[in-house]
């Protein structure tokens, strides 16, 4: 259902502001630390991944869903997308300046983000940004029907300091932990954490290893 996912999400950005706003900081924050080449993971069909290459970033995408990344080639052909799980990603250590994931953690499981995020930071070049967009809440789901067809989907809501601490064990230093108001149209509260690859410390190590002496 990649067409009417497509579809339906189209012109969801055009009303928001305060998330433009943010993939603009984001997109700057990576320039500035001189590697453009990002990873939207969890692209769906590429709406936000032309977005952040329009921003002067070298924007890939990566989806679990074949029709998705069919999808989004031929809406924009000259964009890169790949099939890949962000459980496992087929990339290099250390080769983004920037990751983002865009309501494409809230898939999964919550005993399964420690290590969703060990392998963002994996991927990410020292100093490197990571930006996660969430609905904020308790509550996890199962939906079982999208435009009249039958589907598996389960969802899971986050609370911000709670992914903020398990970045942070993960490796990452804490930017921003925002919590926008819901719109119109949403249920819940919109989170957005910015996080960073600690740049490299004292002989080599990462600074967030290195302790006073």
């Amino acid at each position: 259902m990649a067409d009417e996912y497509a579809e339906m999400v189209a012109s969801h950005l055009d009303g928001m502001p305060i998330d433009r706003a943010l993939f603009t900081a984001f997109a700057e924050l990576v320039r500035d630390n001189g590697n453009g080449q990002v990873a939207d993971v969890g692209c769906g069909p590429g709406r936000v991944t032309i977005l952040l290459s329009r921003l002067g970033l070298d924007a890939f995408g990566i989806d679990l869903s074949p029709g998705m990344v069919a999808l989004a080639r031929r809406t924009y052909p000259h964009l890169r997308f790949e099939e890949g799980s962000m459980l496992a990603l087929d990339l290099r250590d250390c080769s983004l300046g920037g990751l983002l994931a865009y309501y494409s953690i809230i898939h999964i499981p919550w005993d399964q983000r420690p290590q969703v995020f060990a392998e963002f930071h994996r991927v990410l070049a020292p100093g490197g940004v990571l930006m996660l967009g969430f609905q904020v809440g308790d509550e996890q789901g199962h939906t079982a029907e999208f435009f009249g067809k039958a589907v598996s989907v389960d969802w899971y809501r986050q609370q911000p300091g709670e992914v903020a601490s398990l970045l942070r064990e993960a490796g990452f230093e804490m930017m921003m932990t925002a919590v926008r108001e819901p719109g119109e149209t949403e249920k819940t509260a919109q989170g957005c954490i910015m996080a960073r690859k600690p740049s490299r410390g004292v002989d080599g190590i990462p600074r967030h290893l290195v302790t006073d002496r």
